[in-house]
Parts: structure tokens; C-alpha cells; sequence
């Protein structure tokens, strides 16, 4: 097991026990306060520990070896674990919406005691915790779903913010408690956005980043004095496994060997300082495209 996979492992399994305990103090504030506010955030505190299985899953699906039928490994497993994670707070905001407007629509009024203040101040804290410790985690490993998993407990602190306002107005306000529950649910609904936006991203295919661009010239250079004029780069991410194509211009009285060799070296030191596989397509120095 990688060092990566623990970390993702670890955050997980942290984010599942943790949650788990939340839930269950913010559905009891929920149902002793009569809201659908809380009960809502208890529910989005619960789909984190959901999440966070999701989360374990991919990485576990992720880290299999390449084999005859996937020969650039199952990285992807990442991005499709991230997009089950939007689907499921997509449906998570869209029941909350429902059934805040219902309330909203009979008029029921929430009366929040104590007990849901303790709860809600301690899921802040909480929550923005373990969004900084799955951002930590997201930024160490380069892992999408754990990245959808951070957005996910940034949300929910939020989303017990709100209700925490919402507590403060509860005697001037009747109908806070309902709207609240639509808040919380555009909160997720965002949430959502940004995690498709991110991920899909990724699965159609970006452009390589400037800085790869840099580090590979300087490889180039740092082995033979100059970069060859390296250009018409494209990056392939496969999650943990990344493919790189690039070419290079070489003087044209080199021989098909000594070029090969060339490559060959440029391959084996990108491979060894980026972790990237490269394939590097040569021509003669001075050649011109045909449009």
C-alpha cells in the first residue's frame, strides 16, 4: 500500500467516525427542536460518512495494478467515485428543499433550545476541521474524491452556520427554520457544482499545467545543456498514472539510434523526477509542417 492510500485511508476512516457521532446529536437537537433545519444538516453530516465510503472505495479501485485490459491502471476510479459523491448530495439538497418548502407551506415553527446550540457550535468547529484535514489530504495525494469529500464537510459547516443565525432569529422570525432548510440545500447545490465542474474536467481532458511544461525543459536541459526546443505538448491523467507525448527537434545528421538514445534518457529522467511516463516524438531540427 502506497503512502498515498494510507492518507486517503486514514482521512476516511476519520471522517465515517467522526460523523457518525454528529449525526447523532444533530438528529436528536432535530427532533427535540421540531426542525427540519437541523434534521437536514444531520442528514448532510451522515451523507459525509456515505461519502467517505465512497471515498475509501475509489482509492481502493484506484490503486489496482495496470493489467491486459487496462493498461494505464484504474486512476479514473478517482473521478468516478467524486462524481457518485455529487450525485448523491444532488439528491441529499433536492429532498431538503421538499421538504422545507412543506414546512414552510404548513407554517410549522421550529423552537431551538439549548441543547441545539451546543450541538450546532460543536459541528462547526468540527466540520471545518475535517474540510482542512480532507483539503490537506486532497492537495498531498492528488485525490478527486477526497477533494469532492472536503467540499463536502465545508458545506455542512456552513450549512450549521446557518442554522445557527437561524437560532438567534427564532423568536422574530416564524419561518426561519424552513427557509434555512432551502439555504442549506442551495449550499449542497453548490457544493455539487463545483465538484462536477472539477472532475469532469478532468475526465474530458486538460491542458498539461505551464509548470510541468517548465520542469520537463529543465530536465532536458540539466541533461544535455539546452531543452531541444521541446513543443506539442499533451498530458493524459489517469489519476495516480499520468502519460505524457511531447516533441523534440534533434540535429538531422544524427543517427536513428543516437536520436533513440536521446529519448530514451529524456523518458527514463522525467519518469524518475515527475513520476510521469513520457513518449517523446523526434524530428530533424528545421524541419516545417505541412498545414
Amino acid at each position: 500500500m502506497t503512502r498515498n492510500s494510507r492518507l486517503n485511508y486514514l482521512g476516511a476512516g476519520i471522517s465515517i467516525f467522526v460523523n457518525l457521532i454528529l449525526f447523532v446529536l444533530k438528529y436528536w437537537a432535530g427532533i427535540v427542536s421540531n426542525s427540519v433545519a437541523m434534521m437536514a444538516d444531520a442528514w448532510h453530516t451522515l451523507s459525509d460518512s456515505f461519502t467517505s465510503g465512497i471515498v475509501i472505495a475509489g482509492t481502493k479501485l484506484s490503486s489496482r495494478k495496470p493489467d491486459l485490459k487496462h493498461p494505464f491502471g484504474h486512476g479514473r476510479y478517482e473521478q468516478i467515485a467524486a462524481i457518485f459523491i455529487g450525485v448523491l448530495l444532488a439528491v441529499v439538497a433536492y429532498e431538503f428543499i421538499i421538504d422545507a418548502i412543506t414546512r414552510l407551506s404548513a407554517r410549522e415553527k421550529a423552537v431551538f433550545g439549548n441543547l441545539a446550540i451546543i450541538v450546532t457550535i460543536i459541528s462547526i468547529f468540527t466540520k471545518e476541521a475535517m474540510a482542512q484535514m480532507s483539503f490537506y489530504i486532497a492537495r498531498r495525494t492528488g485525490n478527486s474524491s477526497m477533494k469532492a469529500d472536503a467540499w463536502h464537510h465545508r458545506s455542512d459547516a456552513l450549512s450549521s452556520i446557518i442554522v445557527l443565525v437561524g437560532i438567534s432569529l427564532q423568536n422574530k422570525i416564524w419561518w426561519i427554520d424552513a427557509v434555512l432548510g432551502i439555504i442549506v440545500s442551495l449550499i449542497l447545490a453548490y457544493a455539487v457544482f463545483e465538484i462536477f465542474k472539477d472532475t469532469i474536467s478532468k475526465l474530458i481532458g486538460e491542458e498539461i499545467p505551464e509548470e510541468t511544461k517548465e520542469n520537463v525543459k529543465q530536465i532536458i536541459t540539466n541533461l544535455y545543456g539546452y531543452d531541444f526546443e521541446a513543443h506539442h505538448f499533451h498530458i493524459h491523467n489517469y489519476g495516480n498514472h499520468k502519460e505524457l507525448t511531447f516533441h523534440i527537434y534533434v540535429n538531422p545528421d544524427l543517427s536513428v539510434h543516437d536520436s533513440h538514445e536521446i529519448a530514451t534518457k529524456i523518458q527514463k529522467e522525467i519518469l524518475k523526477e515527475l513520476n510521469i511516463c513520457t513518449t517523446i516524438h523526434i524530428e530533424p531540427k528545421g524541419l516545417v509542417h505541412n498545414k
